[in-house]
């Protein structure tokens, strides 16, 4: 296990194309790339978060032993702050990226949740 003081968070993501998630996290979201084996793997990282991008033949793919096969999507998401959201939001939208909502307040602050190109949701956040 890594040292309780790696700062590191590590969380992988199963994606359909490798590098297209590759391509949409560094350009769209300023994650920068550590390793790249497409079409299995890669790691882009941004601060402190190294997402692992698993593609269909990775390990991370392979089924169950029950017969489930992993797949992208679901609701669990990185949450990435930012200093201004309805920038963000016009700028992601203006370069085609796909949102599941609109921008939303409480009481934290404000958010909006996007997908990547293998529908995996991503929240931006801005406090309050």
């Amino acid at each position: 296990m890594n040292s309780p003081t790696d700062a590191t968070v590590n969380v992988r993501y199963l994606v359909d194309d490798v590098q297209a998630a590759i391509d949409f996290y560094t350009d769209r979201l300023g994650f920068v790339v550590g390793t790249a084996f497409p079409p299995a793997f890669a790691d882009v990282r941004r601060g402190n978060l190294r997402l692992l991008l698993s593609g269909p033949t990775s390990s991370a793919g392979r089924p169950m032993p029950d017969g489930r096969t992993p797949a992208p999507g679901g609701w669990n998401r990185i949450h990435l702050i930012v200093d201004d959201i309805a920038a963000e939001a016009d700028r992601l939208r203006a370069a085609g990226v796909s949102f599941r909502n609109d921008i939303v307040t409480g009481p934290g602050g404000q958010q909006i949740v996007l997908d990547d190109p293998s529908g995996n949701p991503i929240e931006l956040f801005q406090p309050a």
